[in-house]
């Protein structure tokens, strides 16, 4: 399987931190002969991702998603570096802490809107400007969760976002289709990330995920990636608007 990216140019937003799906992601397109560039926000978060940029000679652009010229500035990098762009991973989502836990129904106007602003249009206007970088076609990913389709416990605001995101995976693939651009998510089970620490009880999904899906146990980020790395690939050249479980087929279950 080694070479599946051979001579392909990806772009990895989210690699935050070591524990992040993103970062083992970055690692396998590396390993898989992809040049890899980097996203950070603010100077904390660039001298963390900097040990994973130096690790695997990947390139990195500032950028904050929730500032369309930050945006347009990073693309703007990456096609002046690369030229042309093959992959784009979006693995950006948030909300705020006090929104994850209680009633849905207890949601703030500003929450609901950081959430849908941070986690669904950063993947519209990622898609949007990657486009034009992607001119032998490409393939665009991003990261949602069960909580999208089902009501999860304490997931509350986060699960309508991903929703949103679901949805829009949908439209940006028949948008993109013409181009030979495709989108897909990828639905990972729950991981033990940073960002997952955010979310009440988080411990006790673990423990019902893996006392119940049919392979009994849990996903980790290198099982996430691997399948990453299949959409990725010319493998998946026919896959397009997918959202594809990697759960251990937790999802398939009933109650």
């Amino acid at each position: 399987m080694a070479g599946l990216l051979e001579g392909r140019n990806a772009l990895v937003m989210g690699a935050r931190n070591k524990w992040s799906i993103a970062w083992e992601i970055a690692e396998r397109f590396a390993g898989q002969g992809a040049r890899v560039a980097l996203t950070y926000q603010g100077e904390r978060e660039e001298n963390v991702v900097r040990e994973l940029a130096d690790k695997i000679n990947a390139t990195m652009t500032p950028c904050d998603v929730t500032d369309s010229d930050q945006m347009e500035s990073a693309f703007r990098r990456i096609g002046q570096e690369f030229g042309t762009l093959d992959i784009l991973v979006h693995a950006i989502a948030h909300a705020k802490r006090e929104e994850l836990a209680g009633s849905y129904s207890d949601t703030s106007r500003d929450g609901f809107a950081m959430a849908q602003n941070i986690s669904v249009y950063s993947l519209v206007e990622a898609a949007r400007l990657a486009a034009p970088l992607m001119t032998n076609g490409g393939s665009i990913q991003t990261l949602t969760y069960l909580g999208a389709e089902r009501v999860v416990q304490n997931y509350n605001v986060m699960g309508v976002a991903k929703a949103a995101l679901e949805a829009s995976v949908r439209y940006l693939a028949n948008d993109l289709g013409p181009k030979n651009i495709r989108v897909n998510a990828l639905s990972a089970g729950p991981v033990k990330t940073l960002a997952a620490r955010g979310i009440s009880d988080f411990d006790v999904v673990l423990q019902a995920v893996a006392a119940k899906a049919p392979l009994r146990r849990n996903v980790n980020q290198s099982d996430v990636a691997d399948v990453a790395l299949f959409l990725a690939s010319d493998l998946s050249r026919a896959v397009t608007g997918e959202t594809l479980h990697v759960d251990n087929g937790y999802n398939i279950m009933g109650l």
